[in-house]
């Protein structure tokens, strides 16, 4: 069964996989892979100083194909788990498919992951083999120290002394061929971990019911068509980028692009240019390195669509991409736990004129509301709450707790089961627009009024001084909590006392005269996951420390 999206204004086509597949058996990798025309590309892999690869569908359902027999040769089959420890290559590809195509289940590592995260994630999903390229090799080493006897197979990518097989004598080894596995709308696919924005990451199975909600978003949200050149340019060592570079993707058949090496602001500028790419999605923290790098933005870009995902987008970045890139970015919202939950739909059919600060609507098959603090009630419109979805009316729902944390699980359900709640705080307009607050451990309330730490780096960012920035609250024995920001420079400028002050006046009249930053500090980076995600937890951890030291 094909699910190549079919025009712009494609819409139910996730009910499809629900509908069509509850109850039966049916080879993920048939649709991911297989079931997609031989002939049709399915990635350009971009190489900076050397020619584009082309992989078409065929070549990919051969190589994963020999991959998968390879890996059921060491023992590999439905439910173990295989993970990654790679950089975007046509070698991920193919091992990725290979997994799926066994039934077994992958586990994502980031390439920028010490040997200690990695056992963590390791040890946690119980791996029983790891694919790493040879540069990421000898973390395995170290954490296998702390895996002991749990340690897995290492199957290296390059030339390395390391591991247990090397890759490319995988690939070239006759075995004998391995059966594509079946699979229901339960079986799982992926073993992700948070990204342990306020704490220890946590393990999440991610089903092949996903699929559905995932191919809802490429068609409403992200609006792809079959003419678009495709490029999300999140890592998918991450969720939004495995999510939604790699199985929306292929879900679709849309042709892509992945990008090997690092991000530079000027690269990105090229390849938007050079692969003529037609919809991009990137964390804001992309945009903003665009933006604050000064660069001209080359003649001929061809972008119709524009995401941004994974924190909350501020608004200098739309005061610079509409000149910059011809279009403005769509703000979207979602979580590892669920996928994307409300955006700003590029799709016609779901498409509203974007409102300054909002993250858009409920994308179709989920139910968004935003409930009481103090109750499972709904709450009034343009009044602060807690983001939720109402399960009873949300088909795409997927998430059925964490792996082996059953108290955590229930803190991430309320009325009974009915809502599944978000840990975000926000409210909804009367027009139906939904905002993002603050997550509720960042709320500060100060002298009675309850601030979101978003709203006010969102003014911050509007100021030419500011690249970014995150709001924190310090403890205050006569208001209880005051706001201090820490604020990132953009190059030209130095951190002083004039500039602070200019600053909280900038917030003073542009936000609320109570609330402003009462210090501020000017730091050279941002405490960040390796998914881009500010850490605020740690700032505010640092500087009460520092307060109580100081007596």
């Amino acid at each position: 069964m094909s699910l190549r999206t079919g025009s712009a204004s494609a819409t139910g086509d996730y009910k499809a996989i629900l509908a069509n597949l509850k109850d039966k058996e049916f080879p993920v990798a048939g649709l991911l892979c297989d079931d997609h025309p031989p002939e049709a590309v399915a990635y350009r892999i971009v190489r900076p100083g050397q020619p584009v690869d082309l992989l078409t569908y065929g070549e990919l359902t051969r190589q994963s194909q020999q991959f998968a027999s390879a890996l059921a040769s060491i023992g590999v089959g439905r439910g173990d788990r295989v993970a990654t420890l790679m950089g975007k290559s046509r070698s991920y590809l193919v091992a990725l498919l290979a997994i799926w195509r066994l039934g077994a289940v992958h586990v994502p590592l980031f390439t920028a992951f010490a040997p200690p995260a990695i056992a963590f994630r390791l040890g946690k999903s119980l791996a029983k083999v790891v694919v790493a390229d040879a540069s990421q090799a000898s973390k395995l080493t170290e954490a296998n120290a702390e895996l002991g006897d749990q340690r897995p197979r290492l199957i290296v990518n390059g030339d390395s002394a390391e591991g247990d097989h090397d890759f490319a004598a995988l690939m070239d080894g006759k075995f004998e061929p391995a059966e594509t596995a079946n699979a229901t709308l339960d079986s799982p696919l992926i073993h992700i971990f948070t990204s342990g924005t306020t704490g220890s990451p946590k393990g999440v199975i991610v089903p092949v019911k996903s699929l559905a909600s995932v191919k809802s978003y490429a068609d409403h949200a992200l609006g792809l068509r079959p003419d678009d050149i495709y490029w999300c340019a999140a890592d998918p060592g991450w969720a939004y980028g495995l999510y939604f570079g790699i199985l929306a993707s292929l879900l679709t058949g849309i042709e892509s692009v992945l990008l090997e090496g690092g991000f530079s602001a000027q690269g990105t500028f090229d390849v938007l240019a050079d692969q003529g790419i037609t919809n991009f999605a990137a964390a804001p923290t992309v945009y903003r390195a665009m933006r604050a790098e000064g660069l001209e933005a080359p003649t001929g870009l061809r972008l119709r669509c524009a995401s941004s995902a994974g924190e909350p987008l501020t608004p200098d970045v739309n005061e610079w991409a509409v000149n910059a890139l011809g279009v403005p970015v769509h703000d979207h919202y979602g979580q590892t736990e669920t996928g994307m939950l409300i955006n700003n739909h590029h799709n016609p059919d779901q498409a509203r004129p974007l409102k300054n600060g909002s993250m858009g609507s409920a994308l179709p098959g989920w139910s968004a509301i935003i409930l009481r603090e103090d109750s499972d009630v709904p709450a009034d419109p343009d009044t602060v709450g807690r983001v939720a979805m109402d399960l009873s009316q949300s088909p795409l729902a997927w998430f059925a707790g964490y792996e082996g944390d059953a108290a955590k699980s229930a803190e991430k359900f309320g009325g009974d089961g009915r809502y599944y709640l978000t840990g975000d705080t926000g409210w909804m307009d009367s027009d139906g627009y939904f905002f993002f607050s603050s997550r509720d451990d960042d709320v500060i309330i100060m002298a009675g009024y309850r601030i979101g730490p978003f709203e006010i780096e969102s003014v911050l960012a509007t100021h030419e001084a500011v690249t970014e920035s995150a709001v924190i609250a310090v403890p205050d024995e006569v208001r209880g909590e005051v706001m201090e920001a820490f604020v990132v420079l953009a190059r030209g400028y130095e951190g002083s006392e004039a500039l602070e002050k200019d600053l909280q006046q900038w917030v003073k009249t542009r936000y609320a005269a109570h609330a402003f930053p009462r210090r501020v500090h000017f730091v050279d980076e941002l405490p960040k996951t390796p998914s881009g995600k500010v850490q605020r937890f740690l700032l505010k951890d640092k500087r009460r420390a520092e307060l109580q030291s100081a007596g």
